[in-house]
């Protein structure tokens, strides 16, 4: 296999999870009778670009499918957050009525619907049908297709140059990132701003968020390779921001390279600390497999205890990094008989793999468990105040990454 991005031979493996199905594949009652595709979930790094990525077997329309169960509005956090983004960078760029802002990725209109309410013109590019359609019905245009340099040519061409292209938790989901990349490039306008927000490679390392790989990410990015891959486009960052989403994600800050945006001192600051940090360096990322390993010891060792002293145990959030902790720790229903989740899309379902229940969380004050895992860590907080009740009532939260821990 050659990297994605510079093409040099990729040598080395920085984490082994084994085989399993897409993380958000999830199953119905009719499914659990057929057999499940499984890919391997092998990770590599580039020791040339230094670009972390998977290793090529599925392809995007097999992951991004029309049923595809993932709504970003399920999380009133992540709402929360997407309103103060709109509003900055209305503010910031001095948007109105007369400019147009592109959100590749729209999901389910959790981001646009504020620049709508605002009367600023959008576009939102997202594959999904299921969420496409909710994104139509607040009012949102959609054009329902994979973003890459062709369509970002046919927008430029067909004056839909945009003065903002935001990409929230996207640019490391797609195969071809150069093609990507060099579609923003085409859809920016002149002086217009690119920013994407991803998870940041420097903090699933510190962190061992090993938990975050799965198929549907191709990439895992830091903003060195992050900067080589906007300069082969044409592009330059020009500013950056550390945002704790997703358990510490950057959001860079983009424009044409020939623009007069002075660089800001944080990109060099943080170039500094990823090179500090190791992150040119394959020692680091040799280390990785034992710390994931330890991860899943401890939690498979809580759930066998739990079970062998009679306790009961559920799980709060189908989220797709549980589905890559408990596949890789070969957890089932007989240790975890049931995961709760919000999102109506998902309930009645199946885990992809474990086979474990998706329910509605009303369930949880009619089982009382002993313990509730919370597998989307990143959104903790948010779940135990959402189930404050549960912990009157004695149950306790459990979370496995970056290490076990029982609140």
């Amino acid at each position: 296999m050659k990297c994605r991005h510079c093409e040099s031979s990729l040598e080395h493996t920085f984490l082994d999870l084994g085989f399993a199905p897409p993380s958000n594949a999830y199953l119905t009652d009719a499914d659990l009778a057929r057999p499940e595709k499984y890919y391997p979930l092998k990770i590599k790094v580039c020791d040339q670009c230094w670009l972390v990525q998977t290793e090529d077997y599925t392809q995007a329309d097999e992951l991004f499918s029309s049923d595809y169960a993932y709504f970003s509005s399920t999380s009133s956090g992540w709402l929360i957050h997407a309103a103060s983004y709109a509003e900055k960078m209305t503010r910031q760029l001095n948007l109105t009525k007369d400019s147009l802002v592109i959100e590749v990725a729209s999901n389910d209109g959790y981001l646009l619907k504020n620049f709508v309410a605002a009367g600023i013109p959008c576009l939102g590019i997202e594959p999904t049908a299921s969420t496409a359609a909710a994104a139509e019905k607040l009012g949102i245009p959609v054009l329902r297709e994979f973003f890459g340099e062709q369509l970002g040519k046919q927008l430029a061409t067909s004056g839909k140059q945009a003065d903002l292209i935001a990409g929230n938790n996207v640019y490391a989901h797609v195969p071809d990132i150069n093609d990507f990349t060099r579609g923003l490039k085409a859809a920016l306008k002149p002086g217009g701003t690119i920013t994407l927000e991803f998870p940041h490679l420097m903090r699933l390392i510190e962190h061992t968020q090993f938990d975050t790989v799965y198929h549907e990410h191709f990439s895992y990015l830091s903003l060195y390779t992050v900067e080589r891959i906007f300069k082969a486009a044409g592009l330059r960052v020009w500013d950056i921001e550390e945002l704790p989403t997703h358990g510490g994600s950057l959001r860079i800050y983009g424009c044409h390279a020939e623009e007069a945006h002075a660089t800001t001192p944080a990109v060099g600051a943080m170039l500094a600390e990823e090179a500090q940090r190791g992150l040119q360096t394959l020692a680091t990322y040799q280390k990785f497999q034992a710390k994931a390993n330890r991860v899943k010891d401890d939690l498979l060792a809580f759930l066998i205890e739990q079970k062998r002293a009679g306790r009961r145990v559920a799980a709060y959030g189908a989220a797709a990094k549980g589905n890559t902790l408990l596949n890789y720790a070969g957890v089932k229903p007989d240790l975890l008989p049931f995961v709760c989740d919000a999102a109506v899309a998902k309930q009645g379902k199946f885990m992809p793999a474990s086979h474990i229940p998706i329910l509605a969380p009303t369930v949880l004050l009619e089982q009382r468990p002993d313990y509730l895992v919370i597998l989307p860590w990143n959104i903790a907080a948010e779940v135990k105040q959402q189930n404050a009740r549960l912990a009157e009532l004695g149950t306790k939260f459990v979370t496995a990454v970056p290490k076990l821990e029982i609140a």
